[in-house]
């Protein structure tokens, strides 16, 4: 966690003005996969800007969905190296449990972190780590990279630069307001500020 308090509080459940309302009722509905009922601090901050929410909750859907070309394991394991590039606790702890669900072991979690040179992934699990790493660190996967992402096809290809590109957005607005852990949950040990 990079910091230990939320810059931007997450809104007040009891207090909400329309806008918030509307956009965070699907959350509270008790058997809404995210959160289960629970609105996640997530969500209660963006719902400062309510209209905004709406557009990340959008395409976020589309990335979460099944309409996403890369399964969902292959999808969390681009998903935590992401968050874990860009040392978003919150993000790497909400993706670690999802990860879990979505086939990912507690052994494979702890590579994501060493990256895509560490043993134990197949060619194309390491090309997705790497091309995880070049486009937080350069914004471009490299011809070498993309040429090791050729089982993919494009529509694959493009899933996963869709993919790092709105968990970076994620992690960076996780990290800039401060939003903390939710009950229950632990920062990772090697991201705790």
């Amino acid at each position: 966690m990079r910091l230990s308090a939320p810059r931007i509080e997450p809104v007040d459940m009891e207090r909400l003005d329309e806008e918030q309302a509307a956009v965070l009722a699907p959350f509270a509905n008790p058997d809404n996969k995210v959160g289960g009922g629970r609105v996640l601090n997530i969500f209660r901050t963006l719902a400062h800007a309510p209209k905004a929410l709406e557009g990340f909750l959008a395409w976020g859907n589309y990335i979460l969905s099944r309409r996403n070309s890369l399964g969902p394991r292959e999808r969390e394991l681009v998903i935590l190296r992401t968050g874990w590039n860009c040392r978003s606790g919150y993000e790497f702890a909400q993706h670690t449990r999802i990860g879990k669900d979505c086939g990912l072991t507690a052994e494979e979690i702890e590579r994501i972190k060493q990256g895509p040179d560490a043993p134990g992934w197949t060619p194309l699990e390491a090309a997705m780590l790497r091309a995880s790493d070049e486009l937080v660190s350069n914004h471009h996967v490299s011809d070498e990279t993309w040429a090791a992402l050729g089982e993919l096809g494009d529509r694959g290809r493009m899933d996963l630069v869709f993919t790092v590109g709105q968990y970076t957005q994620v992690s960076m607005l996780l990290n800039s307001f401060g939003v903390q852990l939710e009950d229950g949950d632990m920062a990772d040990p090697d991201l705790r500020a």
